[in-house]
């Protein structure tokens, strides 16, 4: 049994490190396109404090739920309520427009999917919706207005083409078919996400406004085209979130990942610190637990030791129990190997690596003068000398 356990396990850790070692192929020109589809239309300003907000799936479905729950607070009572939240301030911002963050909440897959390829590739994010824009344009569905200001510049060389509210103060958020307001769509196995607020109707109007949000100073991020990024408008950022900051640059901010796994091994190292699968992760954001799994790839050989875990997994006791079992066991090794009352403990205790260095002599030479007594029994009391039962007790051992 021991050289079983043993011989799954060196069989296990190979397969472990290579499931590891595989990473996700970078989000590709049809994917990233179909993901931005339903925003490249929005203004710049927003644009930007969406991707940023993107990177933090979980914090902006607990925004969501705020302002679900606090549709009346706004303007100024919205900027002091944000102040007492924990949430990123990119997600802080999207408070005053709760059309997106409903969008995001209930395309939370597309929104994972954003923050991911914004943090991976940031660059292919930004030309990807550039290009769109001017899909949109030469479709000559993309005009200014009195909601919008759609210009034209040159960036070096690069023609770059921005949206920005007419009103400074004042923003809309507009409403769209991706599949049509862009041309035809040429990736039909990538077809592109969409959103529709409730009331409105898809093919009544090429686009739909919400009414104005009057954002104050909420919207603090900019698009930097030419450079493939976004950037922070200092002093509206100081001004929404009471704060004293000098730094226009944009950083992302793990702490607000809330656990959230990183979806390649580079940012898993840039921010998270090497960060493995975690269940609980998974748990908070897709409402299942892998445990079983990442306990296999944290422990290799080690998932063997603990009679309590050994146990479950020979009674086919789930992943959940299995994990805590070999947490106990890896700190009590003596609680599965010093029980050998029942065969199912013998079996939990057999399975555990320590039990073999330490106590296996002892436990074949308990085994064999149990062997020896029972036949002294079963002969009339005759007993035989205590060597061949030791090499009796020995055999018995060997046939386990």
């Amino acid at each position: 049994m021991i050289v079983t356990w043993a011989c799954a396990a060196v069989m296990l850790v190979p397969l472990v490190r290579a499931q590891d070692a595989a990473q996700p192929a970078p989000f590709g020109t049809e994917e990233i396109e179909q993901l931005v589809a339903p925003i490249a239309l929005y203004p710049d300003s927003l644009v930007a404090q969406i991707l940023m907000a993107s990177t933090y799936p979980l914090e902006v479905v607990s925004a969501a739920r705020w302002t679900k729950a606090n549709p009346d607070v706004k303007d100024k009572a919205l900027e002091e309520a944000m102040q007492k939240q924990p949430w990123d301030p990119s997600v802080k911002s999207l408070t005053a427009f709760p059309q997106v963050l409903t969008m995001m909440n209930d395309k939370l897959d597309m929104t994972q999917k954003l923050g991911d390829a914004f943090l991976g590739q940031q660059k292919a994010v930004m030309d990807a919706i550039q290009r769109l824009r001017v899909k949109a344009q030469a479709a000559g569905n993309l005009k200014s207005g009195k909601e919008q200001t759609v210009a034209t510049e040159q960036e070096g060389n690069t023609t770059i083409i921005k949206i920005e509210p007419t009103n400074p103060q004042v923003v809309y958020v507009p409403t769209y078919n991706p599949t049509v307001v862009y041309g035809p769509w040429p990736y039909p196995a990538y077809p592109p996400y969409y959103y529709y607020p409730p009331g409105y109707v898809a093919g009544a109007t090429l686009f739909a406004f919400t009414a104005g949000v009057i954002v104050g100073n909420a919207l603090w991020g900019n698009c930097n085209w030419g450079r493939g990024n976004v950037n922070v408008n200092v002093n509206r950022y100081n001004s929404f979130n009471q704060t004293n900051i000098n730094n226009a640059n944009w950083q992302h901010r793990p702490e607000h990942r809330k656990g959230v796994q990183y979806r390649d091994q580079a940012n898993r190292q840039k921010y998270g610190k090497g960060q493995r699968e975690g269940a609980q992760s998974r748990e908070a954001f897709r409402g299942r637990a892998e445990a079983g799994r990442q306990d296999l790839a944290r422990g290799g050989a080690d998932q063997f030791k603990g009679g309590g875990g050994s146990a479950n997994r020979a009674k086919g006791g789930d992943r959940g129990a299995g994990v805590a079992d070999r947490a106990d066991g890896a700190r009590n090794r003596s609680g599965g190997m010093g029980d050998r009352r029942g065969a199912t403990q013998r079996a939990g205790g057999a399975g555990a690596f320590d039990g073999a260095g330490r106590s296996g002599g002892s436990q074949t030479r308990d085994f064999s003068n149990r062997g020896s007594s029972s036949r002294q029994s079963m002969s009339g009391g005759r007993a035989r000398p205590s060597g061949g039962g030791m090499r009796g007790g020995g055999g018995g051992g060997r046939r386990r």
